[in-house]
């Protein structure tokens, strides 16, 4: 008898086929799975597709800075300083393609407009970047920018400041930082070799870079990881919307055959879908944005679309990290629900979180800077990369700690509330059956916000090293000008001039010099010059001729002018500057015997000009190197238009005349650089985070729509819903505020003690943190509106 033939079993597919086969089967089921499946995809495609549009920003930062660089560096020139006369060490003799260059910035509204001089010496002299032709005397070309403003309203005075020069083209982008630069070239037939101008044949001048110090080094350090730690964190809650009807889904599939590891498989799939999607969107949403990137302006700093472009190495590790991010978070977050065919258990056994381990990610980051505490200096050129690795890790751990703590914090807390109020008890209850969405929902502002607080504290405690304040009326009406040396009767000609002009109430003008006293290095005085008119208006002087001299000594004044610098003091004055293998120029000059001691007056800016005071033919101006004619004014308190029609006075005398106003602060160039970006990362990154809670309040709000419905159809108020929901995230936010706090003033500390430098104010947290909790409650509030449609009775139908 033949046997029966057996039934071949063929086995299923292994390994990554496993994988790849559950994963298609996700996929399929959130493109296919209808409209809940797709409003789930839709909904982790928006929040993944905005934090990826930021970190393709965040990517595109360093071409976005080269890119200025280069324009910058490709139509800058060696040119001197405009106060003092610098001459090249390989000074072009004028020919066919030579041209003479002076920079002739101004401002406008307390807003630079950079510009320059130019005079061709020949037919071949080439024109600046983006510029079509050498602009001829009275003609001038500008940016698009500085073009829009002086054909507006708001440009009559800038106007006036360019009326000898009519406007014959526009500025290409090639030759712009910006687009929203105020920028200008004008053609000139009055320039001359020295004080400012430079004869050269060509643009292009790279700027020696500065080095970091440790201080700023640090600071961009702790900038970048504070600015992307909360993207990373609300990219990874974008993954999880929706997770209801998810495992709806998952538990249909254990009732056909599927084993608790394929349910998970497909779960990822789903997410990875998501994640795929919020890929692309987050790209179209990138090549959006930066098309609008000329219409924001950030203090003063523009950017062009094509220079927004992210660095490739960047953006294909953002396309890798995402999709795996997803893939591997939600195979973490299902590791503790129980799959099974009849439902999912998800809250039945009550366990608490785990403390251990969420210490322990903090833990290895203070022991990551634990070590760099005990350097007794600051950081050595060569351990520069060994600590860029180690400050950065340490300080992303730390954050990383505050977000898993948060969710224990969460739990411990709301499992002790007990009575109250109907809303209080309904948002007691909802966040002990499940606290993790709420405190997954605050997370980012959490980072965000102590990651805020430690850059703040960090900004303070090394601000005094970088900013220097001249001490002058915070109300900016105090001007000061400085220009070439002037004959007596040019400097007094120039300040009748400045004297007559609209809104200034007092001005005072001098030719200004710094003085050595040779064998003392420290004794350094400054000599001003100027008619008897002037000098009485800065000391007190009974009788004056020309030829007196005078010391002048400041009423209560720290240094001892009188006797460091009496009558018969040799002084010296060498320029400041020479040429490559010559010798600097210097002037000795002697306090005649006869000058007598003054008391000085405080000029209009409220300085005491003390020193020595020279009338004319007392010194020769003509042989004092590096000399500048200064004017100092008091315009109309409140008055802004005087401030601007002081500066057109100084342009009608010379375009190239400098101007600013007094009162202010002056930051170190690479301090200020990083606290612009440090302003951009942060706008971007609070608009990052509405947006995020807008849309994780609109998921949260469609899955409980069954759930409210049936709570206003069993009588519910709807103002005692709505007072539930929002205490249901005032908890969280408080706490996480909290935490946030704590975590933030501790890795601020850190930071600090890393410098050896101390805590200058320990309350710079409270603006912050409650910016954070403003944009929480906003969301939250806006997010009250969809929830009133949502409580209604056709909430209570089903498919």
């Amino acid at each position: 008898m033949t046997p029966p033939e057996r039934t071949r079993i063929t086995a299923g597919p292994t390994g990554v086929a496993v994988w790849a086969r559950d994963l298609a089967m996700g996929i399929r089921f959130a493109v296919t799975g209808g409209r809940e499946a797709w409003l789930r995809t839709a909904l982790t495609a928006v929040g993944v597709g905005l934090g990826v549009a930021l970190l393709m920003i965040a990517a595109s930062v360093p071409h976005m800075m080269s890119e200025r660089h280069q324009r910058g560096a490709a139509r800058a020139v060696d040119s001197p300083s405009v106060f003092f006369d610098k001459r090249l060490a390989h000074e072009q003799k004028p020919g066919s393609g030579t041209f003479l260059y002076k920079t002739a910035n101004t401002d406008y509204h307390d807003k630079p407009v950079n510009g320059a001089l130019l005079q061709a010496d020949g037919p071949s002299a080439p024109a600046p970047p983006g510029v079509g032709a050498m602009p001829r005397p009275g003609e001038m070309v500008v940016s698009p920018a500085l073009d829009d403003l002086l054909h507006s309203d708001n440009g009559k005075l800038l106007r006036e400041r360019f009326e000898g020069y009519r406007t014959v083209g526009t500025i290409a982008p090639s030759g712009l930082i910006g687009p929203n630069e105020l920028f200008y070239y004008a053609g000139s037939d009055k320039l001359a070799p020295g004080h400012g101008t430079v004869r050269v044949d060509g643009y292009g001048y790279e700027e020696p870079d500065v080095p970091l110090t440790p201080e700023l080094f640090l600071l961009v350090i702790i900038v970048c990881v504070v600015l992307l730690m909360p993207i990373a964190v609300f990219i990874t809650t974008a993954v999880r919307f929706g997770g209801d009807q998810r495992d709806q889904r998952l538990a249909a599939l254990r009732l056909v055959g599927a084993d608790a590891h394929m349910t998970r498989r497909v779960a990822a799939g789903e997410a990875l879908c998501g994640s795929l999607f919020g890929l692309s969107a987050g790209a179209g949403l990138f090549l959006l944005l930066r098309e609008f990137a000329t219409y924001v302006t950030i203090r003063d700093n523009s950017v062009f679309p094509s220079d927004i472009v992210p660095e490739p190495w960047i953006a294909a590790l953002i396309a890798l990290a995402v999709p795996v991010c997803a893939v591997v978070g939600t195979l973490f977050t299902l590791r503790r629900i129980a799959i099974e065919p009849l439902g999912v258990v998800r809250n039945a056994v009550t366990r608490r979180r785990r403390l251990w381990w969420r210490l322990l990610i903090p833990a290895v980051g203070i022991a990551l800077l634990l070590p760099l505490f005990r350097k007794a200096s600051g950081y050595a050129a060569h351990s520069v990369p060994l600590d860029t690795y180690q400050i950065g890790a340490g300080t992303a751990l730390l954050l990383v700690g505050l977000v898993a703590l948060l969710p224990w914090v969460v739990e411990i807390c709301v499992s002790r509330f007990r009575r109250g109020p109907l809303p209080w008890q309904l948002a007691a209850r909802r966040l002990q059956f499940d606290s993790g969405p709420a405190a997954r929902a605050v997370s980012g502002i959490t980072v965000a916000v102590a990651g805020a607080i430690a850059v703040q504290m960090l900004f303070a405690g090394v601000q005094s090293d970088y900013t220097t304040s001249d001490g002058h009326d915070p109300g900016h009406f105090q001007v000061r000008a400085s220009y070439r040396p002037g004959t007596a009767e040019e400097t007094s000609a120039w300040t009748e001039r400045f004297r007559a002009t609209k809104g200034v109430e007092a001005v005072t003008g001098y030719v200004e010099r710094y003085a050595d006293k040779p064998g003392d290095d420290a004794a350094v005085t400054s000599i001003h010059i100027g008619d008897c008119a002037t000098l009485q208006r800065m000391a007190h002087i009974d009788s004056c001729r020309d030829g007196d001299v005078f010391v002048a000594q400041e009423p209560g004044g720290d240094v001892d002018t009188e006797h460091r610098f009496a009558p018969g003091t040799r002084l010296t004055m060498k320029e400041y500057s020479a040429p490559a293998g010559q010798k600097k120029r210097g002037y000795d000059w002697t306090v005649p015997a006869s000058a007598r001691v003054v008391t000085t007056r405080p000029d209009p800016s409220g300085d005491h000009p003390f020193g020595i005071l020279a009338t004319p033919s007392a010194i020769d101006v003509t042989k004092i190197p590096d000399a500048t004619t200064t004017f100092v004014a008091q315009v109309t308190k409140g008055d802004l238009d005087a401030i601007e029609q002081f500066r057109n006075t100084a342009a009608h005398i010379d375009p190239s005349m400098r101007v600013w106003r007094l009162g202010g602060v002056v930051k170190d160039n690479n301090y200020a650089t990083i606290e612009k970006g440090l302003l951009i990362g942060a706008v971007a990154t609070l608009a990052l985070i509405g947006a995020g809670m807008a849309v994780t309040t609109a998921e949260q709000l469609r899955e409980r729509k069954r759930l409210l419905s049936v709570l206003v159809a069993f009588g519910t108020r709807r103002s005692t819903l709505g007072w539930s929901v929002l205490w249901q995230t005032i908890v969280p936010v408080v706490l996480g505020m909290i935490l946030a706090v704590g975590g933030g003033l501790g890795l601020g500390w850190a930071m600090l003690h890393l410098l050896r430098k101390g805590v200058r104010d320990w309350w710079s947290f409270v603006p912050v943190a409650g910016t954070g909790a403003a944009v929480i409650m906003a969301i939250t509030v806006l997010g009250l509106v969809p929830m009133w449609r949502l409580m209604r009775g056709d909430g209570l139908r089903s498919e």
